[in-house]
């Protein structure tokens, strides 16, 4: 009887035990979410998290980046580089033109078959000038080839008075003798300095103007030619414009840009021409200033020293405000001074 009421009591436990069990597994499956709400919330027993899942993208600080899209961009660029490449291709196109007209305009007038404006007065000035520069760069390469010789002519001289001094100290026959000889030479030689700062001082006046303040007219001279050559060009131009007898293609121009051309390239010449004009009346004062000045030191110092004259020498350096300075003299540093 005992062990019947046990099996029982077991069976009855198990019984429970199912239906609990079911129970739970009755209560799960209530609980979970279908699917179609399982991408938006989370049931978790009796309380409901619900978790929301953003379905944009969020941009940070877009205001403080400008965006620019790149197909802008590029055609940004690329207008800018059609626009530069057709700034080019326009110069190059007016240069051509130009360079064109010029050489043929000078073609032209070689071989006697154009005319060219010519100011009769201003060009014989223009070959004068360039004559007296031509004549002034002879002087400067001659008193160069002098300057040279004489400072040889000089070392030689010392040279002398250090072998005749030595020679007295060694030949006491001949002391008397050796040391005139080399007195004279020593003289020669302090004479000879002041004569060749005198020379360079000249050799450097005689270059500045030359290369320097001539050289600057005669630069304002060839703009001016260049300018007349493209001014003739331009006036053959207009008037073949005006006469129907214009045949080239770069001839082809409307009347009022061969005007406006021709105007601009007068002005020019005109302007070129005025400022000629006036350098070379103030390039003619300041030569003959200038050459009087030099020649008149060149003929003193020259003078004063074949004769002999060392105080004379002395005072034209010093009329000009030459420094006695040795070709042989170091300068001295600060430091020593």
């Amino acid at each position: 009887m005992g062990k019947n009421h046990s099996k029982g009591s077991g069976g009855s436990n198990l019984a429970s035990m199912n239906k609990s069990n079911e129970k739970s597994i009755h209560e799960m499956l209530k609980n979970t979410p279908s699917m179609n709400d399982s991408t938006d919330v989370v049931h978790s027993g009796s309380e409901q998290q619900t978790i929301k899942h953003s379905t944009t993208l969020t941009l940070r600080n877009v205001s403080n980046h400008s965006l620019t899209s790149p197909t802008s961009v590029s055609l940004e660029d690329e207008s800018a580089y059609i626009k530069n490449g057709s700034s080019k291709l326009d110069t190059f196109r007016n240069w051509s033109i130009t360079t064109y007209k010029c050489t043929k305009q000078i073609m032209l007038e070689k071989l006697g078959k154009s005319t060219r404006t010519v100011d009769l007065e201003l060009e014989a000035q223009i070959d004068q000038l360039k004559e007296t520069q031509k004549k002034y760069l002879s002087i400067l390469r001659l008193s160069r080839a002098f300057t040279s010789h004489f400072y040889n002519c000089m070392q030689t001289q010392s040279l002398l008075s250090e072998t005749f001094a030595d020679l007295a100290q060694k030949s006491p026959e001949l002391q008397e003798e050796f040391l005139r000889n080399a007195e004279t030479q020593r003289i020669l030689t302090k004479n000879g300095e002041l004569l060749l700062n005198a020379l360079n001082f000249f050799i450097s006046s005689i270059n500045t103007l030359c290369n320097k303040t001539i050289e600057d007219t005669l630069l304002t001279i060839r703009q001016y030619e260049l300018a007349r050559v493209e001014y003739d060009a331009y006036r053959v131009d207009m008037e073949q414009q005006r006469t129907g007898g214009a045949n080239e293609p770069q001839q082809k121009y409307s009347n009022d840009e061969v005007q406006k051309k021709y105007e601009k390239c007068k002005d020019q010449y005109e302007k070129l021409r005025s400022d000629i004009v006036v350098k070379m009346q103030f390039l003619e004062e300041n030569r003959i200033k200038v050459m009087h000045k030099q020649l008149l030191l060149f003929h003193n110092a020259i003078a004063a020293y074949f004769a002999g004259n060392a105080n004379g020498l002395e005072k034209t350096l010093q009329q000009f405000n030459i420094s006695l300075k040795s070709p042989n003299s170091v300068t001295t540093s600060w430091l020593e001074q």
